[in-house]
């Protein structure tokens, strides 16, 4: 009997999760075809000049047990010769075993980093805590009528919430009251998906920040001076608040290339620059797949006895032929909405950060991103490599950062050349205060469309692609754009999981991949 293929499309967190999980628990030989040169999706690293960049910004940390495993069993946690390493956590200490024999991020690059996190607001030309803590500085910056206005703004909110919360910015004024929403979140939210926070759905703020308000705020300070669990899960913890991550010692890409490696050991196969052309269905089964070898522009026909796709469900419905797609499926696809990304990698002698209550300029601030508030600039968050891992940076001597814009294909800024685009981001960190120009050494920009599904558009009517997808029998719809939801990379993982799972198990429903992610207990502002 021929060996079984399962065609895997794109190589990110879900698919090559799938391929390895295939291998391991199957007799199932997967094909993988990832349409660029690069390994790991919006989670690869980008290498320049020595450097590497994070795409996005990527924590490893993850509620469930099965992930940090996983992570853990590709990239070990970094050794320590006593057999034992101290992490912090709320301001509070512990100590949790390590392999004595565990990697040396010295010696060794397969290796996992524990990492501080700190990530802050950058408004009114000066820095709050993310998430808004009532802390002296948020009072001084923020000002004592502003405060006062916030604080009955909540209660009013607490008091009377909107009943049906159709917007998300229904959903974030229930939570942090009008006045807080008005300041630290309408202005911020629409720079990063270019809609109004009236145009996009409350599941958006239901999947990113739902738990998350003034009163647990409130109480992570109050557990702050009190004992708690702490250790590197921290699943009493909405992810938010959370202190301590794991990181690749070269970034997340890291372990997508690792993955990769296994796969190819173990008898998978990888093609690089092929894209899907067409997809042939019949009898509401997957038959073929045909890919396009861009570097040659050949089209080769595969067949499979399984498919998973992790393409934009909007491509994935014009590539299908054969049996019929109903008009309104093809009209919902046809309406699906993406936001598009552009990073600027700037290498710089130091930083010049100046705040407005700071009179000395920082050459170096601790934070892993910053979220740049201001109204009078484009770029959304600022990246600081060096504090994600010193392992990003070729010299130590450097400042290594990543300018994230949010933008449209086509739009100005994607529409702006390389050069134009450099010159651009170089000026608005002068104009905040936050670089000067003598000390600017190098710059490049990446380009990554359709990085962010959108809960706008068509989005409210999904439900008609997803009924008819389901209904083929050989198709799963795995990942962040291949089934258009706002996943982080471990829940993207575990849509792969679910979906070798049912294979495993002989379920023929999709549900329960849908499910991963629905009721999901925690979420970071990206």
């Amino acid at each position: 009997m021929d060996q079984q293929t399962a065609i895997i499309i794109g190589a990110g967190p879900a698919g090559l999760t799938a391929a390895f999980e295939l291998l391991e628990r199957t007799s199932i030989k997967p094909v993988i075809f990832e349409m660029s040169s690069a390994i790991g999706g919006l989670s690869q690293t980008v290498k320049y000049k020595g450097n590497r960049i994070d795409i996005g910004g990527h924590r490893f940390f993850s509620k469930s047990d099965r992930v940090m495993d996983w992570w853990r069993e590709r990239l070990p946690i970094q050794g320590s010769p006593t057999g034992e390493l101290e992490i912090s956590y709320q301001n509070k200490s512990k100590t949790i075993p390590v392999d004595r024999n565990g990697p040396d991020a010295e010696k060794s690059d397969l290796v996992m980093l524990i990492r501080s996190r700190l990530s802050r607001i950058f408004y009114l030309r000066s820095f709050f805590n993310y998430p808004i803590s009532l802390s002296k500085e948020t009072v001084l910056n923020l000002g004592i009528v502003r405060m006062v206005r916030i604080m009955l703004s909540y209660l009013k909110a607490a008091a009377f919430p909107i009943r049906n919360e159709r917007s998300l910015e229904d959903f974030l004024i229930n939570r942090f009251g009008r006045e807080l929403y008005l300041t630290f979140f309408k202005d911020y939210t629409e720079k990063v998906w270019g809609a109004k926070c009236t145009e996009i759905s409350a599941e958006w703020g239901a999947q990113r920040i739902k738990g998350l308000s003034i009163t647990k705020t409130i109480l992570h300070a109050l557990r702050k001076i009190s004992a708690g669990e702490r250790n590197i899960e921290q699943k009493q913890t909405e992810t938010s608040l959370i202190e301590q991550f794991l990181y690749p010692k070269h970034g997340p890409g890291q372990m997508w290339e690792e993955t990769a490696r296994l796969v190819l050991a173990k008898g998978g196969e990888l093609h690089l620059n092929s894209v899907v052309e067409r997809i042939s269905i019949v009898d509401g089964e997957v038959t073929s797949v045909f890919i396009r070898d861009t570097s040659t522009n050949d089209v080769t026909e595969h067949k499979g006895n399984y498919v998973f796709s992790t393409m934009p469900v909007k491509e994935l419905v014009q590539s299908l032929e054969g049996d019929a797609v109903p008009e309104d499926v093809e009209r919902v696809a046809k309406g699906l909405l993406y936001r598009d990304f552009i990073t600027v990698g700037l290498l710089l002698k130091k930083l010049n950060v100046r705040s407005r209550r700071q009179r000395i300029p920082q050459e170096m601030v601790p934070d892993n991103w910053i979220y740049i508030q201001e109204r009078d600039v484009k770029i959304g968050r600022l990246q600081i490599f060096n504090n994600w891992s010193p392992y990003l940076v070729k010299s130590p001597d450097t400042v290594w950062l990543g300018l994230e814009y949010f933008c449209n294909i086509g739009d100005e800024l994607w529409s702006m050349s390389d050069e134009e685009f450099k010159a651009f981001a170089i000026e608005e960190l002068i104009k905040i205060d936050f670089i000067a120009r003598e000390d600017v050494l190098d710059a490049t920009i990446i380009r990554m469309p359709k990085t962010y599904p959108a809960y706008f558009g068509t989005y409210n009517e999904f439900h008609v692609i997803r009924e008819h997808l389901d209904q083929i029998e050989n198709l799963f719809l795995i990942g962040r754009n291949g089934m258009h939801k706002y996943n982080n990379a471990d829940h993207s993982m575990l849509t792969a999981m679910t979906a070798v799972d049912n294979i495993v198990n002989g379920i023929r429903t999709k549900d329960n991949i849908w499910q991963v992610n629905t009721e999901a207990e925690y979420h970071e502002k990206k």
